[in-house]
C-alpha cells in the first residue's frame, strides 16, 4: 500500500459523496438517452421530425418517483415540525 500514501481515512466520506452524486447523474442521463421522448439516437427516429405525442411525454413526466411524492406534505422532517408547531 505504499502508492496510496495520499488517501487519508479523512477523506472517505468526500468520495463517497461525490461518487453518490456521480452515480445520480449517471442515472439521470441513461433515463433521458433511454426514455425521453424529446431524445432520438437512431437515425430512423431523427428523420421523423417533431412528433406530436403527448401521450409518451405524459409518461416521461409522470414517472412512478413523482407520482409516489404527489399527495405528500412537502416537509423533510414532518414529525418533528408537527411536534413544534402543532398545538397539543
Amino acid at each position: 500500500m505504499a502508492g496510496f500514501k495520499w488517501i487519508r481515512p479523512e477523506v472517505y466520506p468526500l468520495f463517497a459523496s461525490v461518487g453518490l452524486a456521480v452515480g445520480i447523474c449517471g442515472m439521470q442521463l441513461v433515463r433521458n438517452i433511454t426514455t425521453n421522448p424529446e431524445v432520438r439516437v437512431t437515425k430512423e427516429n431523427r428523420a421523423a421530425g417533431v412528433l406530436e405525442n403527448f401521450a409518451e411525454g405524459e409518461r416521461y413526466a409522470e414517472h412512478g418517483f413523482r407520482k409516489f411524492l404527489r399527495n405528500r406534505t412537502p416537509q423533510i422532517m414532518p414529525s418533528i415540525n408537527n411536534f413544534f408547531s402543532d398545538p397539543n
